[in-house]
């Protein structure tokens, strides 16, 4: 039996709890990895001698960027990967062939039209996002250079999902740790022995997110892998497209309105209070990635295992792999509520040592992430949602915590108080919100999804 085959057998007949830890593990990791491309460059770039931190500051808007072309990863590979599985389960190879060389040329053309597009209006996209005068030529310095990588980022992380669905999670841990290193040994070279700055951590980015996409294609292309991406599936069909962009809206929207609620901090802080205030979220947002990455990591890895046996009608799996997810979930954000609070100054540091910024991120930072203990509950049901192939569900969950929450309050609160603190009393109240309410939704319709009755 090939180890595509034994890892699909897998998904059906282990243990649980084993399992998903040696899914999730290797996802984790990856998850954790991944995120080292944006943490190392602001890490660096906040250690930059004199400059530090105005250019982490312009780096911090072309956050909003960032996160678009990263939503657009995750409406092609996410949205089709638990398909995938759900046709695995259900013994259908050829389906889910389709829907991966569907995904794959999908990717391509958003990377395309991606790049174009921001490459026209950065300018004036970058000043709306929070840039000052101050600012702005550290951010186009930066954004210039990472949209030439585009198709790399669509290819290396929209892709991946793929070899995640067919339970080769430590295949897909390696192609991003193969591109993270890189990054990591390239970003001092190009900083600071170069002296490019700004540019030099842009362009040691797009070379490695290059390496992992051929990574990444090499191996769907090769006999190794369950799940190839095949020439005569490469062309859209409309029906598969359709399936794709119903369930990647819910992921995209998660990611894309990272970019709105971005803005909104970034315009309201230096309306209330200037650049340093900017900075906080810079870092904040950091900090908030190692908090989310691993439990995404964790939800990924598990998510195989709930759409496979989704699919095979074993409901009672499906059901026992949720609840593990959820303690795990809710171990993670609770341990996170409780770093953050105790230990916001030390987390600041990481990122650049200028006093007077790490003492506001030490008086904020409590306060903005005072209802992340309660966000483990959210990833938890909305990723079982995803891996159900629930897209209306999965769409209004997505939209809920951020646009119809933390968007408004963000706006209404510092009005309301005149105080620029509003600002990040918005972010634990719309997690407690959109938490509770996420948690009641799916308690309500697991009868109806999970019946007991069959299997």
């Amino acid at each position: 039996m090939s180890q595509s085959h034994r890892s699909e057998e897998a998904l059906a007949s282990a243990p649980v709890g084993p399992l998903m830890f040696k899914l999730a593990l290797p996802a984790v990791a990856a998850q954790l990895i991944n995120m080292l491309y944006n943490i190392v460059d602001r890490i660096y770039i906040g250690h930059i001698p004199e400059v530090g931190r105005t250019a982490l500051t312009g780096l911090g808007v072309t956050f909003p960027i960032l996160m678009l072309i990263s939503a657009f990863t995750a409406f092609a590979g996410m949205g089709g990967a638990p398909l995938a599985s759900i046709h695995l389960g259900a013994g259908d190879r050829e389906g889910a062939e389709k829907i991966l060389g569907n995904s794959t040329t999908l990717l391509l053309c958003l990377a395309a039209v991606l790049t174009t597009l921001f490459s026209v209006v950065k300018e004036p996209l970058l000043m709306a996002f929070g840039a000052s005068e101050d600012t702005i030529g550290y951010a186009l310095d930066y954004i210039s250079i990472y949209l030439m990588g585009t198709v790399f980022v669509q290819l290396a992380l929209g892709l991946n999902a793929y070899i995640t669905a067919q339970g080769r999670a430590l295949v897909a841990m390696c192609s991003v740790l193969i591109g993270a290193v890189l990054n990591i040994l390239l970003d001092p070279l190009f900083i600071f022995v170069l002296q490019l700055n700004v540019k030099g951590a842009a362009l040691a980015t797009i070379i490695s997110q290059g390496v992992s996409a051929c990574w990444v294609v090499g191996f769907l292309c090769s006999r190794r892998s369950g799940l190839r991406i095949r020439r005569k599936n490469l062309r859209l069909e409309r029906a598969v497209v359709g399936k794709i962009a119903a369930l990647g809206v819910a992921p995209f929207i998660m990611q894309s309105t990272e970019s709105l609620v971005t803005v909104v901090l970034n315009s309201g802080l230096q309306f209330y209070g200037g650049d340093l205030y900017v900075g906080t979220v810079t870092v904040m947002q950091s900090v908030m990635q190692m908090v989310v990455m691993p439990v995404q990591g964790i939800t990924q890895g598990v998510q195989p295992v709930m759409s496979y046996n989704f699919g095979a009608k074993n409901y009672r799996r499906v059901r026992e792999t949720f609840r593990l997810l959820l303690r795990t979930t809710l171990t993670v954000t609770v341990a996170a509520f409780l770093v953050t609070f105790f230990l916001p100054e030390p987390l600041a540091l990481i990122f650049n040592d200028d006093r007077e910024l790490v003492e506001l991120v030490g008086k904020v930072m409590p306060v903005f992430f005072g209802g992340i203990w309660a966000f483990g509950a959210q990833m938890a049901c909305q990723s079982t949602f995803m891996a159900m192939g629930q897209a209306k569900t999965s769409l209004f969950l997505a939209l809920l915590r951020k646009v119809i929450l933390l968007v408004p309050l963000a706006i209404i609160l510092p009005m309301a108080t005149k105080n620029v603190m509003g600002i990040y009393v918005a972010e634990p109240v719309a997690d407690i919100l959109a938490s509770a309410t996420t948690l009641t939704l799916f308690l309500h319709k697991r009868n109806t999804l999970l019946p007991e009755s069959a299997g």
